[in-house]
């Protein structure tokens, strides 16, 4: 994959999101783009402000674990978004954009991508991506929130990627999900877009509009799982999440369980954390 071409990616956005952006920085090299945003100021209340980059050197996923992205391998974007003021059940944010980043890459015909809740994209048992939300207060009850999707597109067979630690998932690739992989340019577009309309909708109707259409692509849901918080360990079977995000667990002898956060065991496979 050659370098991105920012030129590219603006002319593909629809025109609505193109217009809601404060700023779009493409680099030919970055630590990492949530990092970098979280750095700097946010864009001004219902503003958009986004860095994309094809080689991430020091990306970050959730629980203090790294996200790999050599040259050309794949497409790290993240976007800041601010809030009036701190929308309800914002953990649930994550799962609304894994759904988008699914979805629109279902309209490119990429078929089988599944969700791992909260914040893994699946193909074939194997991570495609995954997704990390952060925030940070502003003035007068604004938010920040920086959201950052890490797209494995072509690993090539150079790449020592069989998960990183903890029994994680093993790394797979679009390349091998899709029939024609799409131009990075048009990949990172159709995602802003998704991720515009994504923000704007949490924020005016919560999470609940999003809610039913996880269970079409929910990569738990059937599976003997354990989850080990820090107060407990529940054992069950995925039975999907909550209206607000939480994940079910049917277990034998304590009916239907709540989880918000833990480590997840699944039992055919290897443990992992979420």
């Amino acid at each position: 994959m050659a370098g991105l071409d920012a030129d590219r990616i603006r002319r593909s956005l629809d025109a609505v999101a193109g217009g809601g952006f404060a700023q779009i920085e493409v680099f030919p090299e970055i630590e990492s783009t949530n990092s970098y945003l979280m750095q700097q100021s946010g864009p001004e209340v219902g503003r958009f402000r986004v860095a994309v980059t094809d080689n991430q050197t020091a990306g970050r996923g959730r629980h203090g674990k790294t996200w790999q992205s050599p040259p050309g391998s794949g497409l790290c974007l993240s976007m800041a978004y601010t809030f009036g003021r701190k929308p309800e059940n914002l953990s649930a944010l994550t799962l609304a954009i894994g759904l988008s980043v699914i979805e629109n890459l279902g309209s490119q015909r990429i078929a089988g991508l599944q969700l791992k809740w909260p914040n893994d994209l699946v193909a074939s048992d194997g991570k495609l991506g995954g997704i990390l939300t952060e925030t940070r207060m502003e003035a007068q009850e604004a938010l920040t929130v920086v959201t950052g999707i890490g797209l494995n597109i072509d690993l090539g067979t150079g790449l020592d990627l069989e998960g990183e630690g903890d029994g994680a998932l093993s790394a797979v690739d679009l390349r091998s999900h899709a029939i024609e992989v799409p131009p990075a340019e048009h990949l990172a577009a159709i995602l802003i877009n998704g991720l515009q309309q994504t923000f704007v909708a949490f924020e005016q109707d919560g999470f609940e509009v999003f809610a039913g259409r996880w269970a079409d692509y929910d990569w738990l849901h059937g599976r003997e799982i354990a989850v080990a918080t820090a107060e407990r360990e529940v054992s069950g079977t995925g039975a999907g999440i909550a209206a607000d995000g939480a994940l079910l667990l049917a277990t034998r002898d304590a009916g239907t369980q709540r989880v918000t956060s833990g480590t997840v065991i699944v039992k055919e496979t290897q443990a992992y954390r979420t």
